[in-house]
């Protein structure tokens, strides 16, 4: 992003900033092009965004362009307004309901670095259905822990069952090859707060049995709600992240 976008910080910020500009442009106001070149850009580089972009914003590469569809389209500036408001509201909407929490930014570089193909792949997926499709956000969190665990342990070598090793000795198996069981500390601290990553590992996996889609429902189904796939996701990507910064920091020694 350019130094006149840098105030805004997250993508809502930014949607409702290149719907101001293609407003103001509309209706015979300054509006800076190249921010407009800029957002455009970003919005449509990224697949989770690029499917809520109107189409007359991949078709207008500048604001020159748009002026000469959006001046034949509508005559009057009340009719500009409402058209570009109405078309850009379902990008403000998907934005809206995707909100970051703290570390959403570290957590997807981290990842991406990571693992793009895959891994990335599907907390990108977790953040994008945690509003809409929480237990599908549940399951996709859990299958992103278990993917990190499983790229550590190939790396350190560490034998496990790819097909029958759940979460949780995955996770045990993981924490022992980075030294962060637990039982190989004797400050207590310590072992408390690597004992409450081993218990949120235990609660993603009851969780997502509980709440998520990977299994059969009976009659009384246990339906989840936007704020379990939050915590889920969130917890998961924490963890990844833990995980995989200490990995690397071990491998830099």
């Amino acid at each position: 992003m350019g130094n006149n976008l840098e105030f805004l910080e997250t993508d809502f910020e930014k949607a409702e900033y290149l719907q101001n500009l293609l407003t103001n442009r509309a209706t015979g106001k300054d509006s800076n092009d190249t921010d407009y070149v800029l957002l455009r850009k970003h919005f449509l580089s990224n697949p989770y965004t690029k499917k809520f972009v109107p189409g007359w914003i991949k078709t207008n590469r500048e604001l020159s362009q748009f002026w000469e569809f959006i001046k034949y389209k509508y005559a009057h500036y009340a009719e500009r307004r409402q058209f570009i408001w109405t078309e850009l509201n379902p990008l403000l909407d998907f934005l809206e309901s995707t909100e970051k929490f703290p570390a959403q930014d570290s957590i997807s570089d981290t990842l991406l670095n990571f693992d793009e193909d895959s891994i990335h792949t599907m907390w990108q997926l977790a953040l994008e259905r945690k509003a809409n499709d929480p237990e599908g956000a549940i399951t996709i969190s859990r299958s992103l822990l278990e993917s990190v665990c499983k790229h550590i342990l190939d790396e350190y070598s560490v034998e496990y069952n790819p097909d029958k090793t759940d979460l949780p000795e995955l996770y045990k198996l993981t924490s022992k090859s980075l030294n962060l069981s637990p039982s190989q500390h004797t400050e207590e601290v310590f072992k408390q707060i690597l004992g409450g990553c081993t218990s949120i590992v235990n609660g993603l996996g009851a969780l997502r049995n509980r709440l998520g889609d990977a299994h059969g429902k009976g009659k009384q189904k246990t339906k989840p709600a936007e704020r379990h796939a939050e915590l889920a996701v969130n917890l998961a990507g924490s963890v990844a992240l833990y995980l995989i910064e200490t990995s690397n920091f071990n491998q830099r020694k």
